[in-house]
């Protein structure tokens, strides 16, 4: 029973992120182009974060989550 709600929780988890995600990518579309730099890194670093995160809850990956620890992922990369 609890592993189902874990389960449960991380699939709806993973949507909410990848909801995040299009939303983000919907709003910067079009600006990416013409953004500097550093506001257009900021951008691809949150998505990939994003994605990772959503990634790792699929797979159940213990790390992931609301901390963002684990992820191997950070802005300097």
């Amino acid at each position: 029973m609890r592993q189902a709600m874990d389960t449960a929780l991380r699939e709806r988890f993973q949507r909410e992120l990848r909801a995040i995600a299009a939303t983000i990518r919907a709003d910067a579309d079009g600006r990416l182009d013409r953004a500097e730099p550093g506001w257009r890194s900021g951008v691809e670093w949150a998505l990939l974060w994003i994605e990772n995160t959503a990634s790792q809850l699929a797979e159940g990956e213990p790390g992931a989550g609301a901390g963002g620890r684990g992820q191997g992922v950070s802005p300097e990369q």
